[in-house]
């Protein structure tokens, strides 16, 4: 059963967004959770794959180069779904040590004009245990999907920046057997002095750490932010190399509005979307320029275009979001004909 690009956006989501952003996104997340329980369901809505955009990256097997980012499915609760949808991976989260309510709502709101979001949730989730239960349960039924799965790691609110490397760490203990590879988000402007993770003595203290604790050698991955300085990225990009960290993901949400809200009339939060393309795409043809660490890009990716121009920028891996509430998951296969009729 394929969803078409004209029933997705002159149907399904005209529906959704009469609701309120954060109720509408909820009722897709327990719609696909269902999905996610019924081999019959995943099979009606199970997308083909062509194995020519099979990728390694990182010593992973991707399906295709493209996955579902982290923020979607907070809690894990539909991977199996992701997986039939036609996405090459999945990553889940963003998941902290502590389960949390997140910010006071209402915490998401739509730009349809500009194709974009801003979100302020600040990494509302059930927490490190209770994620890494539903997992074992979903190991044991038969249904873990057959890409990789991804798990983004973020800092608990209540958690001093001080202790911010145990908190990752007792994250990463509980979760380190379910991963694929593991994101560290030290970007999220939606946690009080989360960025400061990103200056070179903090980042440099939270890879060292979480490297020796890792035992199976997971990938581990970094989400940086698209405000930061050239200079506060080649430092990372340093200590990247020096921790042997897998990849870089780029980029995170921006607290730059000014393309959407007047100066004056500011939203609290990260935005997302067609807004931060350009930003987004320079930041990974920086990092591919300076470094052979691959990068999954995110940002702005609302068609085949904009996924080719991350791909051209450097991108080894690209990440929907935003896109795919606008788009719907028609955006998945778009992108895949455009890379097979590019590799033709």
């Amino acid at each position: 059963m394929k969803i078409s690009p004209a029933f997705y956006e002159k149907v399904l989501r005209p529906v959704l967004f009469r609701l309120d952003p954060e109720t509408a996104h909820d009722l897709a997340m327990s719609t696909l959770g269902a999905v996610s329980g019924s081999r019959l369901l995943l099979k009606l809505i199970a997308a083909r794959r062509d194995p020519r955009l099979e990728k390694r990256v990182f010593g992973l097997k991707f399906a295709n180069p493209i996955g579902i980012a982290a923020g979607f499915d907070k809690n894990a609760i539909a991977l199996p779904a992701w997986n039939a949808l036609g996405f090459g991976f999945v990553e889940a989260g963003t998941v902290t040590a502590r389960a949390q309510p997140g910010n006071v709502k209402p915490r998401i709101f739509r730009y349809p004009l500009h194709k974009a979001l801003i979100n302020r949730l600040g990494f509302n989730n059930e927490g490190a245990d209770a994620v890494a239960q539903r997992l074992a349960v979903l190991k044991k039924s038969g249904l873990w999907p057959d890409i990789p799965v991804g798990i983004n790691l973020g800092k608990s609110k209540v958690t001093p920046i001080e202790e911010a490397t145990a908190d990752y760490l007792l994250a990463f203990e509980r979760l380190q057997h379910f991963g694929d590879y593991f994101v560290l988000n030290v970007s999220s402007p939606n946690t009080p002095n989360l960025r400061k993770l990103q200056d070179g003595s903090a980042l440099g203290e939270l890879f060292g750490h979480l490297q020796r604790r890792n035992a199976e050698k997971k990938p581990v991955l970094v989400k940086i932010a698209p405000d930061l300085e050239w200079e506060a990225i080649e430092e990372i990009l340093t200590l990247v190399a020096e921790h042997e960290i897998a990849g870089i993901i780029a980029t995170n949400t921006t607290i730059d509005h000014s393309e959407v809200i007047p100066s004056g009339q500011e939203q609290q939060g990260g935005l997302s979307g067609e807004p931060l393309r350009k930003r987004s795409t320079e930041i990974v043809k920086f990092i591919a320029s300076k470094s052979a660490t691959p990068v999954i890009a995110v940002g702005g990716i609302m068609d085949a275009d904009s996924a080719m121009e991350k791909f051209d920028a450097g991108a080894a891996l690209v990440q929907l979001y935003t896109g795919y509430i606008y788009r719907g998951p028609a955006l998945v296969g778009e992108i895949c004909e455009r890379l097979l009729a590019r590799a033709k």
